[in-house]
């Protein structure tokens, strides 16, 4: 069924609204692909629609196209998937297909965006680092926009971190944009996520950024954001989150600066102010999933565990180094790092390569 999402994916005009309308009309996804064209007009598709998607039908080839997307090693999820994002799946014209890279992991859920200017200041940076880096070693996965600025120092502070990141972007996955950060988007693949609502070959277009955004906040619990003018994407973000029911932060900034106004403002009509992580945890109910985090992590249930995760970090380490390290069989080694990844105190990257979720420590710190 994957390739007829994929199909309407491609198919100029329609979106979630129309395609929930199609398949409600004609009872599956399939069957609103094949649909005659005269009921199809009836059910009130304009023609420039309706032309589309007859030209898409005889034109495009779904298997090879589906084909196509699983070997740049991308990952499709619809509505109907079970690993849908559920947050993402609650909000008002949720996409009605992902294309991911990298992993979706369940802790996922607990997930706040932090956002900004691509012109930080040095003040941004410093604060959006301290943010990112707190949460992430809470638990809390990082999510944000992979642009310049502020995203880029919010994805790389979580993965300094030990912690998990998203990044959604408003073109395909086989552009990275900005070409600069490549480099960033094969580390987070390996930490977390690349995510669109995008097909292959889909450019990074103006237009589709303030749909993006929409993405970030309902993947997230909350939105922080860190720097901005009013008329930025980062507000239209935050914007966007509280329009779905999600709660908003801002970090305040001078008012001589351009660069605080979004956030400023946000802080007078109500946000609250984002002073430090612990402000966050506790405004999310977060501080507990936090502590029993760090429970987890920080002790391993037996000596053979724990000899495993001393030689683990977050630098990924095959397990046949693992192996010699510890002076342990193979089958013993792999066994112990099913159970630990089980546990979720450690992860698999690909290729036998393991890394400890998060160091042990604090949780976060305060000032």
């Amino acid at each position: 069924m994957l390739r007829y999402w994929l199909g309407f994916n491609k198919t100029p005009g329609i979106g979630a609204s129309r395609l929930a309308m199609l398949i409600e009309a004609f009872g599956s996804i399939a069957d609103a692909w094949h649909a005659p064209a005269a009921e199809l007009a009836a059910l009130g598709l304009d023609q420039r629609t309706l032309n589309n998607l007859l030209t898409m039908r005889e034109q495009l080839d779904l298997d090879a196209e589906l084909a196509r997307t699983q070997a740049a090693g991308i990952r499709l999820l619809c509505w109907d998937d079970p690993d849908y994002p559920s947050y993402l799946k609650d909000i008002p014209s949720a996409p009605p297909l992902l294309f991911i890279k990298g992993e979706l992991l369940p802790e996922d859920m607990y997930a706040v965006a932090i956002v900004g200017t691509r012109r930080a200041t040095a003040y941004g940076r410093a604060c959006t680092l301290r943010l990112a880096q707190d949460l992430a070693a809470a638990g809390v996965t990082i999510v944000s926009g992979l642009a310049r600025g502020i995203d880029g120092v919010a994805h790389r502070a979580a993965m300094e971190a030990g912690g998990r990141t998203l990044a959604v972007l408003g073109n395909g996955l086989d552009t990275v944009y900005p070409p600069e950060h490549r480099q960033l988007a094969g580390q987070i693949v390996h930490q977390g996520a690349l995510i669109s609502e995008h097909a292959l070959g889909v450019k990074p277009e103006a237009k589709n950024f303030p749909a993006r955004n929409r993405i970030i906040s309902g993947l997230s619990m909350a939105v922080i954001v860190v720097e901005g003018r009013w008329s930025s994407g980062a507000v239209i973000t935050a914007k966007a989150a509280l329009e779905q029911g999600r709660d908003v932060f801002a970090v305040p900034g001078s008012i001589l600066s351009l660069s605080s106004e979004g956030p400023n403002r946000l802080i007078k009509e109500g946000a609250a102010p984002a002073l430090n992580a612990n402000d966050i945890l506790e405004a999310l109910n977060l501080t507990q999933v936090a502590q029993q985090l760090d429970a987890r992590h920080v002790l391993p249930t037996d000596p053979t565990e724990a000899r495993i995760l001393e030689q683990l970090s977050a630098e990924p380490l095959h397990i046949d180094e693992i192996g010699r390290l510890t002076q342990m069989p193979a089958p013993a080694v792999a066994s112990v790092l099913a159970m630990l990844e089980l546990k979720g105190m450690v992860r698999q990257l690909g290729g036998m390569q393991y890394v400890r979720t998060r160091e042990s420590g604090p949780a976060y710190h305060i000032d």
